[in-house]
């Protein structure tokens, strides 16, 4: 008797601890979800060039359901995430009823191919730009090779006063780029890089205008000793 006394105490304080909780849980739900917890405004911060206000209301007004507490904040963020132009989101609230949307937008730095264009870390993205860039090219999967490559390239450029306006980077991995005097070089496929800032290098202390590269049509091979002539087109590609 004594035994089941106590076991029906046990049954009954757990019993009442349950409902307790039960009660508590739900008056927590219907306060997270008062109207007077509603997001009111939501500010959009960073260097925002692309993300238009129109883009951002009709994501408000497809994500960011809820209150100030049930809004889905991963969900906001892969729907911002989604828009042309943005690399990263951030969503963080701000007490008591706003919502910061921090976009990291991207800086396009070429076009890569005819659709797309790719930005300072070698990621391909799709968005429209009005900007005359350089074009760089290559298979797929080399977007990350071939942009950190360009920007190489271009600094050694820079010391003769050139720069590129293509690269590409064909299947059988021989690089070309064109210049924006119209110069064509032909790099071939290894030591590319190396092999560019000798030629830049014999340019700069040369007293003549021989630069220790053949130019044969318009394309200057980088193997052989020759001369770069400003001016001269491609007719033969890699």
């Amino acid at each position: 008797m004594w035994n089941n006394v106590k076991a029906l105490t046990r049954a009954s304080n757990a019993a009442f601890a349950l409902a307790i909780v039960m009660l508590l849980g739900g008056v927590v739900w219907r306060l997270v979800h008062l109207d007077v917890f509603s997001v009111r405004t939501i500010d959009v911060l960073g260097n925002v060039t692309h993300v238009t206000r129109e883009q951002v209301q009709t994501i408000a007004g497809n994500q960011l359901r809820g209150t100030f507490f049930t809004v889905d904040l991963r969900g906001a963020q892969a729907a911002f995430e989604k828009l042309p132009w943005v690399r990263r989101v951030d969503v963080r609230r701000r007490w008591p009823d706003r919502l910061e949307v921090v976009v990291e937008e991207h800086r396009e730095l070429a076009r890569w191919g005819s659709t797309a264009l790719v930005n300072t870390s070698g990621e391909v993205f799709e968005g429209a730009s009005d900007q005359r860039l350089p074009l760089l090219e290559g298979p797929a999967g080399t977007n990350v090779e071939v942009t950190r490559n360009y920007l190489r390239f271009n600094e050694s450029l820079a010391r003769i006063g050139r720069e590129v306006r293509k690269v590409r980077l064909s299947e059988r991995r021989a690089w070309r780029l064109d210049l924006d005097d119209g110069t064509a070089i032909e790099l071939g496929r290894h030591g590319v890089v190396e092999r560019l800032s000798n030629f830049v290098s014999a340019c700069v202390t040369s007293t003549a205008s021989r630069c220790g590269w053949k130019t044969t049509n318009g394309v200057i091979n980088g193997h052989e000793t020759c001369r770069m002539e400003s001016g001269s087109t491609a007719s033969e590609g890699t």
